[in-house]
């Protein structure tokens, strides 16, 4: 079943502020019971039974049952004081109100436990992990057919897959390069030699009949990695210091740990410059690269982002594809481009076929539209696929980019994708729960511009439209534009217009937020080192003196899709503006007190006494 933008068909996807499906839902949830209490019941029928009803009315027995329902009454009490992320009023970070497929296919899945580690222990588990993984695949641009990947405990693990990947093929191309210098006598440029592709190592491996197996040896992954920089320098002749990763200062935390966790150290992490919008400053990355090749240092991947935590903005991944496809046209560099899309990449159901969404602008529709040509992309449905948690997806545009090493068979040996994934997959034990969620959401709703898409494209308008009030309503509130998805993030100013007031009128308006049950916002800083652009702009675009090293900003996410009913919408948004002056007012009316003439000599009199 589709749904529509124009109608409130999508109401029927999620329970509702109040519980208004309840019947509908309970009903549901009690028929994957009853189908699960049968299932167990028909199979194997001629098996006893493990108690009797004699022993069910037992004291040992009752008294069993009676501390698991006492345990069970008092988590639920505890629930209570748990953050309500389902109500409109939730705007604080990139979690809300979850779809009625996700959670009941996330059920009906938990009752059977697979584990998705292997066929044996999940037979339709897995089966409906492969059918996910192509759902995204196809939402994002790739050949379904083509595309593989798996389910993962969230993004930073899917990031982590992609460094694995990269790294596994990389490893392939320089361990060819020190056998030929060390066996043959031949000396490549390291440079070339670390992106040479798939075509060209084996053009290597023939005209050089270099024994595959023999590489291991000369591998940093399989032998030594101490021992293989030494030998790479003397090699090559010049000191090998190994590859870095090209990541933009927007970046996810998880990718600086990621080249802790792979031993690569964090000089290897080389953050790209961002532009005044805050996004990749697409000449910074081309000097980098410029760099990378002077220094002989091999680039593992560049990392674009659609959906920055702090403020949703998005890459331009069409121009950072096209300065390293016209590398590989004029070197025969092979660079890795992954796609941190853990929050945005749904805003891919809002395209079709390469088309602009009317919602996104040209710019982002490009920007999309072009991961169909990445090696990689990580999604996280447990955000904007309204999944429960922990969801994550690695996506790769073929099986050649998801190959990794084996642990039985010999350590070069390109695999394709394996019956049992316990090999290729970092995690060991994965829950098929998520995928469960995930493939139903995906067959019921849909990952396209009627289903999801037209839920993801009501929150942007959303989005839009308290923007707008609040511009009107606040003239001390000023956002960081441009708000391109349904996120948004603001400021609040004195009458002084100092960075450093702002910062700290912004600062406890956020506290007060924090101690007022009413709404969940949250609060992002950026740094002058990576958001100098970006902050030197929004301070001096409403005449602002800049002097503090940071920006602290109100973030608003407006993923809830009730934000798209005009009375939740005007009833809340008028609260929420409401709440903003009256703290507003109150702090800068204390900061009045305290610098008049009467207020000071009273606090030098307090002083002197």
């Amino acid at each position: 079943m589709e749904t529509s933008a124009h109608s409130n068909a999508y109401q029927a996807y999620f329970l509702g502020p109040k519980a208004e499906n309840e019947a509908w839902v309970r009903a549901e949830f009690q028929a994957t019971l009853d189908h699960w209490f049968h299932w167990r019941k028909q199979l194997f029928t001629n098996d006893p039974s493990v108690s009797s009803p004699e022993d069910r009315r037992s004291p040992g027995y009752l008294r069993a049952r009676e501390r698991i329902s006492q345990g069970l009454e008092e988590l639920n009490e505890m629930l209570k004081a748990e953050v309500p992320k389902f109500p409109p009023r939730y705007i604080g970070h990139m979690v809300s109100e979850l779809t009625l497929p996700s959670l009941l296919g996330h059920f009906a899945m938990l009752l059977h436990n697979p584990n998705n580690t292997s066929r044996d222990a999940s037979n339709i588990g897995s089966k409906v992990e492969v059918e996910v993984i192509a759902m995204l695949a196809k939402m994002l641009g790739f050949n379904p057919a083509r595309a593989t990947g798996h389910i993962t405990g969230g993004g930073t693990v899917a990031n982590f897959e992609a460094v694995w990947r990269a790294r596994f093929r990389q490893d392939h191309w320089l361990s060819l390069a020190l056998y030929l210098a060390e066996n043959r006598g031949l000396t490549l440029d390291l440079f070339d030699a670390a992106h040479m592709g798939w075509k060209r190592f084996g053009q290597l491996l023939c005209e050089h009949s270099v024994p595959i197996d023999s590489l291991k040896r000369c591998s940093a992954v399989a032998s030594n990695p101490y021992l293989f920089g030494e030998r790479m320098t003397r090699a090559f002749g010049i000191p090998y210091r190994g590859p870095v990763l090209l990541v933009p200062e927007n970046k996810h935390f998880s990718w600086t740990k990621a080249v802790n966790i792979f031993g690569l150290g964090e000089e290897a992490f080389w953050p790209v410059p961002l532009d005044g919008m805050g996004k990749m400053d697409v000449a910074a990355l081309q000097k980098l690269i410029e760099v990378a090749e002077r220094s002989k240092r091999p680039i593992i991947m560049v990392v674009s982002v659609a959906g920055t935590t702090e403020t949703g903005e998005i890459d331009p991944i069409d121009q950072v594809q096209g300065i390293l496809n016209a590398q590989k046209d004029r070197r025969g560099w092979d660079i890795w481009h992954h796609v941190d899309a853990a929050y945005g990449g749904f805003l891919c159901t809002l395209l079709r076929g390469g088309a602009s969404s009317q919602v996104l602008s040209v710019s982002n529709s490009a920007a999309l539209n072009s991961i169909s040509e990445v090696h990689s992309v990580t999604i996280d449905p447990h955000k904007l696929g309204y999944v429960p948690y922990a969801c994550g997806a690695i996506v790769t545009r073929d099986h050649e980019a998801y190959s990794v090493s084996g642990f039985k068979a010999p350590y070069l040996e390109r695999q394709q994708e394996m019956p049992d994934k316990w090999s290729t997959t970092l995690e060991g034990s994965r829950s098929a729960a998520g995928a469960a969620a995930t493939w139903l959401t995906g067959k019921t709703l849909g990952f396209n511009p009627k289903g999801l898409g037209a839920v993801i494209e009501q929150t942007i308008h959303a989005c839009r439209a308290v923007k707008q009030k609040i511009e009107k309503a606040i003239p001390t509130a000023h956002i960081l534009t441009p708000v391109e998805t349904n996120i948004m993030c603001f400021s609040l100013t004195t009458k002084a217009k100092s960075l450093r007031e702002a910062n700290r009128l912004t600062s406890t308006v956020f506290q007060k937020f924090v101690d007022c049950p009413d709404f969940s916002v949250s609060k992002t800083t950026l740094s002058m080192s990576s958001h100098h652009k970006v902050i030197q702009r929004h301070v001096v675009g409403y005449g602002g003196s800049i002097d503090d090293d940071h920006l602290v900003l109100l973030r608003c996410v407006f993923m809830n899709p009730f934000w798209a009913e005009e009375e939740i919408r005007e009833r809340l948004s008028n609260e929420f503006i409401h709440h903003i002056k009256a703290w507003s007012n109150d702090v800068d009316l204390q900061q009045a007190e305290q610098s008049s003439p009467l207020a000071r000599a009273e606090k030098n009199t307090k002083l002197a006494s």
